[in-house]
C-alpha cells in the first residue's frame, strides 16, 4: 500500500444508469494504480449509491466525483447541481446506509446552491506491512575468540620466535 504520496482524482459525469457501473469501474481502477485494494468495495458501494439516488432523485444530473488519498484516509465527494434534490428527505436512506458503511460522512452546500456529499474511509493497520529492521550480519570481530588469559611470558616467546624465524629466512 502507497503511503507516502498523496494521490487525487476528478470525474465529471453525467449520471444515467448505464453510467453508474462504469463510473464504478473507473474508480475501482484509480483504487488499484493506489495500491488501495482493499478500499474498493466500500468507496465504490458508497459511490454507487449516491450516483443511483441522485439518477432516480434528481432533475439536474451533472455530477462530480472526487477521491483524495492522504496516506491514511481516501475521502470520496459526490457532489451534484440539482438545488431541489434535498439529502434530509431524498437522500435520507442512503446517507443512512454511507454512516454505517464508512468512518466518517458529511454534506455541505456550496456557494451556487448545490450540494457535496462526502464519506471517507481509513486504510486499516492490519493492513498496512509494518518496516522490519535486519539484523546486522555478524562481523569477523564477533567470531574469533579473544584470548582473555595469555601470560605475557608467552607472548613475549612467541614474537621471538617471529624474530627468529625472520632472521633466518634472510
Amino acid at each position: 500500500m502507497k503511503t507516502a504520496s498523496a494521490c487525487y482524482y476528478h470525474l465529471d459525469v453525467e449520471v444515467s444508469p448505464e453510467r453508474v457501473g462504469q463510473v464504478r469501474r473507473i474508480l475501482a481502477a484509480h483504487l488499484r494504480f493506489w495500491d488501495l485494494e482493499t478500499l474498493v468495495e466500500p468507496v465504490c458501494g458508497g459511490a454507487e449509491m449516491l450516483l443511483k439516488a441522485i439518477d432516480e432523485h434528481a432533475t439536474d444530473k451533472h455530477t462530480s466525483i472526487e477521491m483524495w488519498w492522504n496516506g491514511q484516509h481516501l475521502i470520496t465527494a459526490v457532489g451534484d447541481n440539482d438545488r431541489d434534490l434535498r439529502p434530509d428527505q431524498d437522500l435520507r436512506a442512503c446517507l443512512e446506509r454511507l454512516a454505517a458503511t464508512s468512518d466518517g460522512w458529511g454534506c455541505c452546500a456550496t456557494d451556487t446552491g448545490s450540494k457535496v456529499i462526502w464519506f471517507s474511509q481509513r486504510a486499516r493497520a492490519g493492513e498496512r506491512i509494518p518496516l522490519v529492521a535486519t539484523a546486522p550480519a555478524p562481523s569477523l570481530r564477533e567470531v574469533l575468540r579473544v584470548p582473555r588469559e595469555v601470560p605475557v611470558a608467552a607472548l613475549a616467546g612467541s614474537v621471538r620466535m617471529a624474530d627468529g624465524a625472520l632472521e633466518a629466512a634472510r
